[in-house]
């Protein structure tokens, strides 16, 4: 079947099956940020954007997203950096894995909230799972990327 959407910013229409899910249609792609951690939505590793939310492309069949939207880590790289700087400086990366995922959903986070409670960081960062640090030095590291924002929007 064909579909077709944006993908980081270039409309773009590929054949897919129709069982075939966005995790394994991007990958095909050569977009291999998107990493397969689970199969089951529970870790996080797959997210990308779509339409500016968080999705995880591992449950998200490639026909639903005729039309929209879809973001990955590549079309975000300079704020991606800069979160995996502040990740780095909390300690709060150790292997790395989960940090694509992590950028995603903080990037999101962060054009959706202008001052995010810690409760509404952490219901961000719920989907996704990191198996090296606590989550203590995540929500740290979150709270001082979006203070860097929030001060260079005020420019």
């Amino acid at each position: 079947m064909e579909v077709k959407f944006v993908l980081n910013r270039s409309e773009i229409v590929l054949n897919v099956r129709p069982d075939e899910y966005l995790a394994e249609t991007l990958r095909g792609q050569g977009i291999l940020s998107v990493r397969v951690g689970c199969d089951e939505s529970n870790c996080g590793s797959c997210t990308v954007l779509i339409d500016g939310k968080p999705s995880m492309s591992c449950s998200v069949l490639t026909a639903q997203v005729e039309g929209k939207h879809v973001t990955t880590v590549e079309d975000i790289q300079k704020e991606a950096n800069l979160i995996a700087d502040f990740f780095g400086d909390e300690g709060a990366d150790q292997c790395g894995f989960c940090l694509v995922g992590f950028a995603l959903v903080v990037h999101a986070l962060s054009l959706e909230y202008e001052n995010p409670t810690d409760e509404e960081i952490k219901n961000y960062l719920v989907g996704n799972l990191c198996r090296c640090s606590g989550y203590n030095s995540q929500m740290l590291a979150v709270k001082r990327y979006l203070a860097e924002v929030k001060k260079h929007a005020k420019k």
